[in-house]
């Protein structure tokens, strides 16, 4: 399996961990995340744009991975994908370029199906 794939299912397996562990806190988490995913204001796509520029400043491989495939799902292309990860560069330099790379794998493991 590839890297961010990998990193993708980890994701589901650590928070079905805090879920059996934290579940009062863990259905607040989610019931908060569903809210600010959903279409508002900016649809569900620019929503995911914009998460991944956050998750490359905030040096954050599960999100990277997370957010390129969930872009991905809501029709964002990979030049819309790269775009915002020059923004995210703009924002956060050197460190973000390098988070970059992280964007790339995953436009590469999550299209060549």
């Amino acid at each position: 399996m590839e890297k961010m794939e990998e990193l993708y299912k980890e994701i589901g397996t650590g928070l079905k961990k805090f879920g059996e562990q934290s579940p009062e806190k863990m259905k607040a988490f989610a019931g908060f995340m569903e809210a600010v995913e959903s279409k508002g204001a900016l649809s569900v796509k620019h929503k995911e744009l914009i998460a991944i520029a956050l998750s490359i400043n905030a040096h954050c491989e599960w999100c990277i991975a997370y957010h390129v495939k969930k872009a991905l799902e809501q029709g964002a292309t990979p030049d819309e994908i790269r775009e915002a990860s020059w923004v995210a560069v703009l924002m956060g330099g050197g460190p973000a370029l390098m988070y970059f790379q992280l964007v790339d794998k995953a436009l590469e493991e999550f299209t060549k199906r």
